[in-house]
């Protein structure tokens, strides 16, 4: 049996399927030996002319009772170890997207989603054929074949002596090339994994593919990882069929030399000179031979169930290694003991000394960080790309850990707060716009269980957007596709703002949230914030000037340390890098006037 720590609990969860399933199984396994005694008996009394017609009648209701009990049980244990199997899957698969969910997005900036689909995939499948079918296997293997040895052993031992060496072979063999086909599936399962992964990054980036006329030479690629991939699966298919041949040639030998051996003792019998074997005589009657080839032919399942059970473990072994890996990744965002929970949010914000990393990166992204942003108050941040403004108001939402005592919401360290306080208190809408498969009114309704179409028009009227979807055909309900694909960028952005509006939260953070939109729009969308956020905080991220240059006070980021943080007119006057940003502005301004006049 399969044991790890996250299959233990299932084992106990669904006890009487396996107890309710092992005992039709094994009660199956002892009634079919009745099979070959009742085919001997009939051959026996065929032979020897005392056969009646009910004598024949009643032999033959013994076996159509024996096939009507093997049909029962049959259908009992495959409805109740399938059973089992399969909500074993279905709970290690929501263990591992619960788990999924909880990981941080460290995690996966070291893992790529090709990796995840595959232990989503083909390793909780081969689980889930291990715990059904190779509890079968097991159960027969161990259980039907000691049966039938004691059978065989009680019609005559020396030659059930001889018939036990393809058992012993096979027991041999099996442990040698478990290990082997173990290493093997772990080959298979990682070349699957990069499969999964160029596909996924193909399918992502199709776009961009076709731009660059790039399909032939990704084709080509495909190619080479398809055949790496073809040949791994090649070799451990190669080994196991190997393996299963050296079986069953084994199983066919040992059969054939049964039926010559038997025969001619069966002739030795009749004869009155029988063979003897170990000091043994041997005497045996048509009907026993028929009965003891009948026993042998039932054990050919046990043998050949004992190693295919050798290479569905060393299967599951492995796909179980990979998900238990999954399943006990580190979760570094955690809530602390006793958190605080954050209720009634007034906005305030403060940095105190904040230096940050990513985790498993050397270099500083943000430096000694402090500055307070007032509750109610509405912030711009601006800098250079690559100087840590999206890194900053990202951990206002604790995705990462940060230094104790260097982020505050309200006075209360987030780092002391329950999690999903501090993400209650902050709408974030990201730079990439990311967008549901879904149709656009669950995508701004995304934060509300319910959302009435009244608040979701009022969300789109603040982003600006509400104009665009009207002209949709099927309005609110057009479906965005993946990522939105259906939708411009500009469409993007503005129905992620819809949708973080409609949170409601006391702090709103734009991360350069309205770079894909124009300039007019832009001044739509900042004029909705001063009057329907007056009193709440927001900080928007942004890469002009002039988005943020009405605000009462910018933050100013250069090489990751806060240059400056005070009004526009002030900046102007101590901030070089603020300075520079509108004087490159101005420029763009006269550049683009320029050209229209000439």
């Amino acid at each position: 049996m399969l044991l790890s720590k996250h299959l233990n609990k299932y084992y106990a969860r669904y006890w009487y399927f396996f107890l309710i399933g092992i005992f039709s199984l094994v009660a199956v396994d002892y009634v079919q030996l009745f099979q070959p005694e009742f085919l001997g008996q009939l051959v026996d009394s065929l032979k020897t002319g005392n056969a009646t017609v009910n004598s024949i009648l009643t032999i033959v209701g013994k076996l159509m009772i024996v096939a009507g009990v093997m049909f029962c049980g049959r259908m009992i244990w495959r409805y109740t170890l399938f059973n089992a199997s399969l909500r074993i899957q279905a709970g290690l698969r929501r263990e591992m997207f619960s788990k999924s969910e909880r990981l941080s997005p460290t995690f996966y900036h070291a893992t790529k989603v090709g990796s995840i689909m595959s232990w989503f995939t083909t390793d909780l499948d081969t689980i889930e054929e291990f715990t059904g079918f190779g509890t079968v296997q097991m159960v027969d293997a161990f259980f039907l074949g000691l049966l039938v040895i004691l059978r065989m052993f009680r019609l005559d031992w020396a030659l059930a002596l001889l018939s036990m060496i393809p058992m012993l072979l096979i027991i041999v063999w099996g442990g040698l090339v478990e290990k082997y086909m173990a290493l093997k599936w772990e080959q298979r399962q990682g070349e699957y994994d990069k499969l999964y992964d160029f596909a996924q990054e193909n399918f992502t980036g199709i776009r961009v593919i076709k731009a660059f006329v790039k399909e032939t030479s990704e084709i080509h690629a495909f190619a080479k990882v398809a055949k790496k991939n073809a040949d791994c699966n090649v070799s451990f298919v190669r080994v196991s069929v190997i393996f299963d041949v050296i079986i069953e040639l084994i199983i066919a030998l040992i059969s054939a030399m049964i039926l010559g051996f038997g025969g001619r003792i069966v002739y030795s019998t009749v004869a009155g000179s029988p063979i003897s074997v170990f000091g043994h005589p041997i005497e045996l009657t048509a009907g026993e031979l028929v009965t003891f080839l009948g026993y042998f032919d039932t054990l050919i399942w046990p043998m050949i169930a004992l190693g295919s059970l050798v290479t569905m473990f060393s299967r599951a072994r492995a796909s179980m290694k990979r998900v238990s890996a999954f399943l006990d990744a580190e979760e570094d965002v955690t809530n602390p003991e006793n958190p605080h929970v954050l209720t009634d949010v007034k906005g305030g914000i403060e940095f105190r000394h904040l230096t940050f990393s990513y985790p498993g990166v050397d270099m500083t992204i943000l430096d000694d960080i402090t500055l307070k942003i007032e509750p109610g108050e509405t912030v711009g941040v601006v800098g250079r790309i690559g100087r840590g403004k999206t890194t900053l108001v990202t951990l206002l939402t604790r995705l990462y850990n940060v230094p104790r005592g260097t982020v505050f919401i309200d006075g209360h360290d987030i780092m002391e707060c329950d999690i999903a306080s501090v993400r209650d208190a902050v709408a974030v809408v990201p730079q990439d716009s990311f967008l549901f498969s879904d149709s656009i009114k669950n995508n701004i309704g995304f934060s509300k269980t319910d959302p009435d179409m009244e608040s979701v028009r009022e969300a789109a009227e603040f982003a600006d957007v509400a104009e665009n979807i009207d002209g949709f055909k099927d309005g609110y309900d057009t479906v965005t596709g993946e990522r939105g694909v259906t939708l411009s960028g500009g469409q993007k952005q503005r129905v992620s703002l819809a949708r973080a509006y409609l949170k409601h939260a006391p702090i709103l953070v734009l991360d350069d949230s309205v770079s894909a939109v124009d300039l007019k729009t832009e001044e739509k969308i900042l004029q909705n914030i001063r009057e329907k956020r007056a009193g709440q905080t927001t900080i928007v991220v942004a890469s002009r000037v002039s988005t943020v240059s009405h605000f009462s006070r910018i933050i100013v980021l250069s090489e990751g340390r806060v240059e400056a943080f005070d009004t526009p007119e002030n900046l102007l006057k101590i901030s070089p890098t603020y300075q520079k940003m509108v004087y490159l502005q101005e420029l763009e301004k006269e550049v683009e006037g320029g050209d229209r006049n000439g």
